[in-house]
């Protein structure tokens, strides 16, 4: 099992507290249209990009990141290492998943990322024994159960077809392996998790929809 974070926990419950005021994007998106959540989601990500590159090469951008940020920032995102921090790889995969995918399963993937991550971190670390790739079973688990219960919510919040529950379920389960092993293969899991949730669902959907139950219009 990975000791990634390199943090303490109670530095890590931090970073996912701010991590969890993410949830404002699936739930914003069940009210808004796409082009809404584009016409913030687009500006917002140039910015957050823009500020991301300055905080790795100019010294007032260095310095304003470690004094907001710095007591939830990992060693390696202190001293500049890495592509994009966190925040920055949330907002690039919201943009990516409101452009590629329908509503729902924008709302969906994005949901199942930001409380299943959140409950793999935590619990993972607090009682992870097990190692899994670079994560542990307790935390993979407890992705898994959390998205699975997301699916439900959602299934019976919105009368989706039982295809949704069917789909979303499988798609629950590759996104807690996908979380697991997403830095062994090098890929940011904010970006990982709900594009391999909403490929899964999309894919999943257009096979059982031959059967008429498609959910791909739900809150559209």
């Amino acid at each position: 099992m990975s000791n990634e974070s390199n943090i303490s926990y109670k530095q890590e419950i931090l970073r996912k507290g701010i991590h969890l005021a993410s949830l404002s994007i699936p739930i914003s998106y069940i009210f808004f249209t796409r082009e809404n959540m584009l016409s913030f989601l687009i500006p917002a990500t140039i910015l957050f990009v823009i500020f991301d590159i300055l905080s790795k090469k100019v010294q007032f951008f260095v310095n304003l990141l470690l004094k907001y940020f710095g007591q939830m920032l990992r060693p390696h995102e202190k001293k500049g290492k890495g592509f994009f921090n966190g925040a920055t790889w949330v907002l690039i995969s919201a943009t990516i998943c409101v452009l590629a995918f329908p509503k729902i399963i924008t709302i969906t993937g994005f949901t199942i990322l930001i409380i299943s991550d959140i409950c793999a971190a935590l619990i993972g670390r607090r009682f992870g024994k097990h190692g899994f790739f670079d994560k542990s079973w307790e935390g993979t688990i407890s992705f898994i159960v959390s998205a699975i219960a997301i699916i439900f919510i959602y299934y019976n919040m919105f009368n989706l077809p039982f295809s949704y529950l069917v789909i979303g379920i499988i798609a629950a389960v590759i996104g807690g392996f996908v979380e697991a092993v997403s830095k062994v293969i090098k890929i940011d899991d904010n970006l990982s998790i709900p594009i391999s949730v909403g490929l899964v669902m999309l894919v999943g959907e257009y096979l059982y929809g031959l059967s008429g139950q498609s959910f791909l219009g739900f809150l559209n």
